[in-house]
């Protein structure tokens, strides 16, 4: 059947055959690795999915009225309709619930196989010639996709969104020169402002998707067209590909990952409880949530805010705020370096040769201890973001463990990233000296005196 709908679109659209005998015998390397991409694949169409659905019952509109609906406790309370229809979608809607908890999670699952496919990336050297473009639009997909989730759950007009969208306001002001303009745009005012659901959600549901789905699009073009990369091993070369065909191998698998994706997204939205917000109640200025935690994949910048020293620049009549620091200066430094690191290899290694063969992680002690050193600075800072949390699980003070994250930040990585070095030049050593000297082939043989001969077997 399915053959036949091909033959069916290659003779009825300008393909001339490119469907049937270039696209689908397109051969893709067997390495569970490269179903990372994948799975980040699936949880955007799942995103898609179930964000339409929950686009036809929410109300975008910081408009105020009092509340009248299912969740006794905040009835007679002041909300604003955006909150309204999400308790309403949660609370009364069949469905509702499942497929906004669902949403919620496949948003962090989607983030999650992002960064594990582009450390499966950059651990084994997928980055270099030609491949940089592919990179590039790896690391624009992960930004876009990190300020997309914080849209969506900002949306909601929760207490929780509320103080993430105050403290997103007060990382805008703290640019220089451009600050203040940069907060009017976003939320048409001083926030908060009457318009700040709309603004949100035209950003969250039209804008950011449409450019998401384009790089997508056009990461998979470059896959498709650059060929795979794969393994060394038995028959690969730089001029080939071994593995499985598009159809029927690949394209079976693919959509059996994809279906078990789907069922593990709603089984955790339908059994595990995501982002309450009945329990949070709505937003007000004056009102605070502690302790508050994002989503994880914002953590990191959280616990940079939490860490940073109290420094004031003060350069040409302007004043360069603390919070500049940590939430854009030390972003925009780390995924600065992200996006260069191809030629800051190229530079250090003197390789400048196309690459269709992959490095086993060991064949590059340097990548590996530059990984490892800005991984675990990240998670140090992850770590950080919910110290309010540790401090009354472990009754230490917060104030301690801010002193402890301070100066674990610029002691533990640079320790990580050489101790990851010299494990990797050892096992490159190791893995070189076996290859040199392979041990002679032992096949044991039976003597005339009922023992058994190494020597003569070696000779046989």
């Amino acid at each position: 059947m399915i053959a036949r709908l091909i033959t069916w679109l290659d003779e009825r659209l300008p393909t001339e055959g490119v469907i049937k005998k270039e696209l689908l015998r397109h051969v893709f390397p067997d390495h569970w690795s490269f179903m990372l991409g994948e799975i980040a694949l699936y949880c955007f169409i799942a995103l898609v999915v179930t964000g339409t659905w929950l686009g036809f019952f929410f109300h975008p509109s910081n408009m105020e009225y009092v509340y009248h609906g299912p969740y006794q406790p905040l009835q007679g309370v002041k909300v604003s309709q955006a909150y309204a229809s999400l308790l309403n979608l949660s609370l009364s809607v069949p469905l509702g619930l499942l497929m906004r908890q669902t949403h919620h999670w496949a948003c962090l699952v989607f983030l999650a196989a992002i960064i594990c496919h582009m450390m499966r990336i950059f651990f084994t050297g997928a980055f270099r010639r030609p491949r940089e473009i592919n990179w590039i639009i790896g690391t624009t997909l992960l930004v876009l996709a990190m300020l997309e989730g914080y849209l969506g759950y900002s949306m909601g007009d929760d207490l929780l969104s509320g103080v993430g969208l105050r403290i997103g306001d007060s990382v805008a002001l703290a640019i220089p020169v451009v600050g203040a303009y940069l907060s009017y745009l976003i939320f048409g005012g001083e926030f908060p402002t009457p318009w700040v659901a709309d603004r949100l959600f035209f950003l969250h549901v039209f804008l950011f998707p449409a450019v998401i789905a384009g790089l997508i699009g056009f990461h998979l073009l470059n896959v498709l067209i650059q060929k795979h990369t794969q393994f060394p091993g038995k028959g690969k070369t730089e001029d080939n590909v071994v593995g499985s065909p598009m159809w029927p191998n690949y394209a079976l698998k693919s959509l059996a990952l994809g279906v078990a994706t789907f069922a593990v997204l709603f089984a955790l939205g339908g059994l595990t409880q995501i982002n309450p917000i009945w329990q949070y109640g709505p937003y007000h200025p004056q009102d605070n949530l502690s302790p508050d935690q994002p989503d994880w994949y914002l953590g990191w910048l959280i616990g940079a805010l939490r860490l940073a020293w109290p420094y004031d620049l003060h350069v040409l009549n302007h004043t360069i705020p603390e919070p500049f620091w940590p939430a854009v200066f030390m972003p925009a430094a780390l995924f600065g370096f992200v996006y260069l690191w191809p030629w800051i290899e190229k530079i250090l290694t003197g390789d400048d040769r196309r690459h269709e063969l992959l490095d086993y992680p060991r064949e590059a002690p340097l990548r590996v201890g530059v990984g490892v050193t800005v991984l675990t600075f990240v998670i140090l800072l992850e770590l950080a973001g919910s110290d309010d949390i540790q401090s009354n699980l472990m009754h230490i003070s917060v104030e301690k463990l801010v002193e402890i994250y301070q100066w674990a930040a610029f002691l533990v990585p640079p320790v990580a990233g050489f101790i990851g070095f010299k494990i990797a030049s050892e096992l490159r050593a190791r893995a070189h000296i076996g290859d040199e000297v392979k041990p002679a082939r032992v096949v044991l043989v039976r003597n005339a005196a009922g023992g058994y001969d190494e020597e003569a077997a070696r000779s046989v």
